[in-house]
């Protein structure tokens, strides 16, 4: 009798390795990004990546991280977050998902966030802790009673072939 395979990954390590290649289609040389959103059903129903609007280009705005703030990337670039949630199939099924994000949230970002009802961020790594932008997204994420929790995966290494549509 053949068994099932026992070496499947679990949920929470399936949907934020969503997240992480998600990330892999941002142009921003610094920090890529990725966020996957996922209702009661685990189902995914969006998607993103942090990068410049729609539209604008990404060869006229700069990447820079330091520097005059219009020299920088931070007036123009969209967060992983808001582009999950705007790129989200059934904005109804927002209320009570789940946030797989590789980047703890922003406080902009927390702030939509709460405000279409996700009720829990899972994420990955938490690297600005101390910086009062993050502190603001805890601090809003606990008045708005949204679950957050740091994944620590069971499966560290994904290996993804695109070669003959086959695993191996």
């Amino acid at each position: 009798m053949v068994t099932k395979r026992t070496d499947y990954i679990s949920w929470d390590d399936y949907f934020m390795a969503v997240a992480q290649l998600s990330a892999l289609r941002s142009k921003d040389p610094s920090t890529q990004v990725g966020a996957c959103i996922v209702n009661k059903n685990k189902r995914i129903i969006g998607i993103g990546y942090n990068g410049f609007p729609s539209g604008c280009s990404d060869d006229e705005l700069p990447w820079a991280r330091e520097g005059d703030f219009l020299q920088t990337k931070y007036p123009f670039v969209c967060h992983a977050e808001m582009n999950a949630i705007t790129n989200s199939s059934n904005k109804p099924d927002l209320e009570g998902a789940s946030m797989y994000v590789s980047l703890f949230p922003c406080n902009e970002c927390a702030k939509l966030i709460v405000q279409v009802g996700i009720s829990e961020v899972v994420y990955l790594s938490d690297k600005y802790h101390e910086q009062d932008i993050f502190v603001a997204a805890r601090r809003i994420f606990e008045m708005a009673g949204v679950r957050l929790r740091q994944l620590k995966p069971h499966t560290v290494d994904i290996h993804l072939s695109l070669a003959n549509g086959e695993q191996q």
